[in-house]
């Protein structure tokens, strides 16, 4: 079964800890996963950014019913059913979400306290906060993924209508940034870029060529495509990207489009006797908005949690 929602969590959670007993969330979150007959697998399952996401959606899920007072903090990190908690479950409610505890002055005032002071009418009147399946980190995360993929999209298309030499330019900035060649400063990597190979009409193949070591013993050979989209790289590029290995007595080499790769041209290359790498436009992009290559970082936001080490005894 999927992993239940933070939402989905809070009824059991309340149940779980109806006993009267102390608990803490690290003590909460097996009986939890038992209960929803989560696999290994999805119990590990991690947060792109880190973090398991399952103790995440029940550390919400104990927020949101301690910010309507279902829940009372006792000692350092530990909490337990409040008064206002058993009278819940005395009802019998099929399940608790935030439109539930809305019904409590608690709940209200902070979520009047966790809303944006310019929230539109349509935000206010919909109860977003209140019905969301996403706990808010998670929102913050698809919100920071749909970001990414639009400007990943937007430096794809920039990319395509850059002259060929441009993109030749572009992955041996991106190879320097990434530590290929030595870590180097901006202006160490300016110095580099000139006395990287660029290919041309004589480029038999190969367009970048970087030392891996200031002799010269270990050098890694690129071959750049521009091509538009819908025009995949075949066998034939690669071959001859391959044969042209030697003519620099390299034994890897790493091969870039701006398009994709069929399906026969990434297992042929797993057959082959010398290493050869295949990025695409897709992974192209990623790699340049990780190390800031052509993109700014504009803004940085933290996401902070509880330290429970810092509060339990």
């Amino acid at each position: 079964m999927p992993i239940p929602d933070y939402q989905t969590l809070m009824l059991p959670l309340l149940k779980l800890v109806a006993d009267g007993k102390e608990w803490n969330v690290s003590k909460v979150v097996e009986p939890l996963a038992d209960e929803f007959n989560l696999t290994e697998d999805e119990r590990n399952q991690l947060y792109a950014s880190g973090g398991r996401l399952f103790n995440g959606r029940v550390s919400w899920a104990k927020t949101y019913l301690s910010m309507a007072g279902l829940l009372e903090s006792t000692k350092r990190a530990h909490f337990s059913i409040s008064q206002r908690g058993r009278e819940v479950l005395s009802q019998h409610p099929e399940r608790i979400t935030g439109k539930y505890l809305s019904q409590f002055p608690e709940f209200q005032r902070f979520q009047e306290r966790d809303k944006p002071p310019a929230s539109s009418e349509v935000i206010q009147g919909s109860d977003v906060v209140s019905e969301s399946t996403h706990t808010p980190d998670e929102t913050m995360r698809n919100a920071h993924a749909q970001l990414v993929d639009t400007l990943a999209s937007e430096l794809l298309t920039r990319i395509r209508k850059a002259e060929p030499d441009f993109m030749e330019r572009l992955t041996a900035r991106l190879l320097f940034s990434m530590g290929y060649g030595g870590s180097k400063t901006e202006a160490e990597i300016r110095e580099a870029l000139h006395k990287a190979w660029i290919g041309g009409p004589r480029d038999g193949g190969v367009d970048v060529v970087i030392d891996q070591d200031p002799l010269g013993l270990d050098r890694v050979c690129i071959q750049v495509k521009r091509y538009a989209d819908g025009n995949t790289v075949g066998p034939r590029a690669i071959r001859e990207f391959y044969t042209s290995l030697d003519a620099f007595k390299a034994s890897k080499g790493l091969f870039v489009t701006s398009s994709k790769y069929s399906d026969q041209v990434r297992e042929e290359v797993k057959l082959l006797s010398k290493q050869i790498v295949l990025i695409d436009g897709d992974q192209l992009t990623r790699l340049m908005i990780r190390y800031n290559v052509g993109c700014e970082v504009k803004e940085n936001f933290e996401i902070k949690k509880i330290d429970e080490d810092f509060f339990d005894e």
